[in-house]
């Protein structure tokens, strides 16, 4: 974990968040700012600062969040209607915390392409 990341913070429970799911490798929590009725942020503990800091040593952690994200979907009940995973790599992209995560968006109709 790095020491300054504002998600590797919310991981080590440093800062205040509303967690909805947790386990031994994956933290998930509601979106400060949504944007949509189910906004949800799903992040691997271990600090992987984004896409292309995937390696094959560390890439099972996207099954796991996967994982996540399903049982949140069917928590949530977007399984029953629809919803988004999200994941931005780079500023241009929109990714702020460069950290790896997920947003897994619902509960409304979404349009296609996002603004």
């Amino acid at each position: 974990m790095e020491q300054n990341c504002i998600f590797c913070k919310i991981a080590r429970h440093e800062i205040p968040s509303q967690i909805v799911f947790e386990d031994e490798d994956v933290v998930a929590f509601k979106d400060v700012k949504p944007v949509a009725p189910v906004h949800i942020v799903i992040i691997p503990k271990e600090h992987i600062s984004g896409v292309m800091a995937i390696t094959e040593e560390n890439g099972d952690i996207l099954t796991k969040i996967f994982l996540a994200a399903k049982r949140l979907a069917q928590e949530t009940g977007i399984d029953k209607t629809g919803f988004r995973v999200v994941v931005n790599h780079g500023r241009e992209a929109g990714q702020s915390v460069f950290h790896l995560h997920f947003h897994l968006l619902g509960g409304r109709p979404l349009s296609w392409p996002p603004g």
